[in-house]
C-alpha cells in the first residue's frame, strides 16, 4: 500500500515503496526514527546493513541521484536505499528534478527524504499521494466540526499498543492517559518514561495512574510546566511563588534549569523563524513559526496559548532569550553554583520573562 499514510498505520503494516521517491515528514523525531527504520527493514535485505545518507543543507543533486541509481553491493537485486537528513532546502532546490525522477525512476533504488515541512498543496506531495509512499510523523488529528484536533484517544491507543510492544508492559488506558498529560503528548519522552516504568513494574508488569504519578514526576512535573506559563502570562508572584514550592520539596537549580530552558528555547526559536521569514520578504503566519520551533497543539488551546505569551513578551524579551539562557548556564556551572546564588538566576530569569518589555532601539516590537 503506497500513497499518504500516518505512521500508526504504516507502523502497523509496513510496505516496500515503489522506486524513485519516499517521504518522511513531521515534527515527531522519535516517529520518524521508527518510520526510517521500518523501511530500512522493507527496502534492505539487511537492515543492519550501511547505507547511503547525505546531510540535505549540503547534499548535491548529482552525488544523490548517482546513488540511488548505482545497484547495491549486497544482498543481489536487493534496491538501493539513499537517505537525505533534513532535506527541507534540498527539496526547495531541486523540486523539478524530484519531480522528474517520481515520473521516471532511475532504476529500483529508493531515495528518502526526511523533511519537516510538507504541504498537501504542491505538485510532488500529489503526485506521491497517487505514485509513491509518505509517512505523516505528526501526532494523529482528527476533524471536529470544521477543524482539526489532536486526537487524543488514538495517542492513548498506540502508547499502550507500543508500551506492549516494544517494553512488555500492560499500560492501563488511564495510565497511559495520565502519561500522556504528563509528558505533553512528546512521544520520545513518553518512550523513556516507559522504559523507566519497566524498571519499577518488571518484564511483563502491570502499570497503573498510581506508578505514572510516582514514576514520571506527579506534581514537580507539572508545576514546572504551570511555573514557566505563569512567567510567560506576566504573573511574577504566582511562578516565585511555585519555585518556592519546587525548592522546598528538594528540588536544586541545577535539576530544574534544564526543563526551564528547554520550554524557553522554543520561544527564542519561534521568534528567529519568524524575522528569518521577515527578512527574505515571506509572509507567516505566528502560530507556524511557534510548530516549526516545536510547540505543539495539545493540551487542548497550548498553541493559541503560547501565541498569546509570545505577543505579550514580544520581541524586545524573546530575542534575548538565547542570550539569558547562555548567561544563565555559565553562571551556574562558575560565580553561582552554590544553591543560594543559583536560586538568585532562576528567580532573575523568571523576573525577566514576566515584566514589561521595553524594546531596544532600533528594534521592532
Amino acid at each position: 500500500m503506497g500513497g499518504t499514510q500516518h505512521v500508526f498505520d504504516y507502523l502497523d503494516a509496513p510496505s516496500k515503496p515503489p522506486p524513485g521517491l519516499c517521504v518522511v515528514f513531521g515534527d515527531e523525531d522519535f516517529l520518524k526514527r521508527l518510520a526510517l527504520k521500518a523501511l530500512r527493514t522493507q527496502l534492505l535485505a539487511n537492515p543492519e546493513e550501511p547505507y547511503a545518507r547525505f546531510e540535505g543543507n549540503e547534499a548535491d543533486w548529482r552525488d544523490v541521484a548517482d546513488e540511488v541509481s548505482t545497484a547495491s553491493l549486497f544482498g543481489g537485486g536487493a534496491p538501493r536505499m539513499v537517505l537525505v537528513d533534513e532535506a527541507d532546502k534540498f527539496v526547495t532546490r531541486y523540486r523539478d528534478r524530484l519531480e522528474k525522477l517520481l515520473a521516471k525512476p532511475r532504476g529500483r533504488g529508493v531515495m528518502v527524504l526526511e523533511v519537516n515541512t510538507w504541504l498537501g498543496t504542491t505538485r510532488l506531495y500529489q503526485q506521491l499521494e497517487q505514485h509513491g509512499l509518505q509517512i505523516d510523523c505528526r501526532p494523529p488529528r482528527m476533524v471536529r466540526g470544521n477543524r482539526k484536533v489532536p486526537d487524543t484517544q488514538r495517542v492513548v491507543a498506540w502508547l499502550i499498543a507500543w508500551a506492549d510492544q516494544r517494553h512488555q508492559l500492560k499500560l492501563s488506558r488511564p495510565a497511559a492517559q495520565l502519561l500522556m498529560d504528563l509528558t505533553r503528548a512528546d512521544f520520545g519522552r513518553m518512550d523513556q518514561e516507559l522504559a523507566k516504568l519497566g524498571l519499577f513494574a518488571g518484564l511483563g508488569g502491570s502499570v497503573a495512574p498510581k506508578l505514572v504519578q510516582e514514576v514520571t514526576g506527579g506534581w514537580k512535573a507539572q508545576t514546572s510546566w504551570e511555573l514557566i506559563d505563569a512567567a510567560c502570562d506576566g504573573k511574577a508572584s504566582a511562578a516565585l511563588l511555585q519555585l518556592d514550592h519546587l525548592f522546598q520539596s528538594g528540588e536544586s537549580p541545577t535539576s530544574l534549569f534544564p526543563q526551564f530552558s528547554w520550554s524557553l528555547r522554543r520561544f527564542a526559536a519561534a521568534t528567529r523563524i519568524y524575522e528569518r521569514a521577515e527578512r527574505e520578504g515571506r509572509r507567516m503566519p505566528l502560530r507556524k513559526a511557534l510548530e516549526q520551533a516545536g510547540f505543539r497543539p495539545w493540551p487542548q488551546n497550548a498553541l493559541e496559548r503560547a501565541e498569546q505569551q509570545i505577543k505579550r513578551m514580544g520581541r524586545a524579551r524573546t530575542g534575548q532569550i538565547f542570550r539569558w539562557l547562555l548567561e544563565t548556564d555559565l553562571a551556574l556551572k562558575g560565580s553561582h553554583s552554590a544553591p543560594h546564588r543559583a536560586r538568585q538566576l532562576l528567580e532573575l530569569l523568571i523576573l525577566r520573562l514576566a515584566e514589561k518589555a521595553t524594546p531596544a532601539p532600533g528594534r521592532p516590537k
